[in-house]
């Protein structure tokens, strides 16, 4: 039996590990899409000019869907729906520990507008000083 005279090979194959890379980096580029959570709400369209807020502050986003069940848009809160109560506690407790931040209001175009105007009034006693309405330009 004739032996080999080739030296074992010491280089790492990296082709299996690019296969890996581009089929991971397929699956998260149709995926990242998926990810993104919110509330599908039928914003008025109208022209406005936009707010001005600073640059390195989120605002906090509330929005009431056309069923009129507001959604607190920040963090876990995310996603679940939530009495206007719990709604004005928990951004009383936002305004206190950041009395700075930004307060965007999406209203649904079929909502009524004592809802909006409740959530205004809400957020008002809450001690919100100033709040943005979120529109899309037709």
């Amino acid at each position: 039996m004739a032996r080999s005279s080739r030296k074992p090979m010491s280089e790492i194959n990296v082709v299996p590990y690019i296969d890996v890379m581009l089929v991971l980096l397929i699956i998260f580029m149709v995926t990242a899409p998926m990810l993104t959570q919110g509330v599908k709400v039928d914003l008025p369209q109208l022209e406005s000019s936009p707010v001005n807020m600073e640059k390195d502050q989120e605002p906090l986003i509330i929005s009431v869907d056309s069923n009129a069940a507001y959604y607190l848009e920040s963090g876990e809160n995310t996603g679940k729906p939530m009495e206007l109560t719990v709604l004005q506690e928990k951004v009383s407790n936002i305004l206190k520990q950041n009395p700075k931040v930004s307060i965007l209001v999406r209203g649904d175009r079929h909502v009524e507008y004592g809802v909006i105007v409740a959530l205004m009034a809400s957020l008002q006693e809450s001690g919100a000083t100033g709040v943005g309405l979120v529109t899309e330009t037709p």
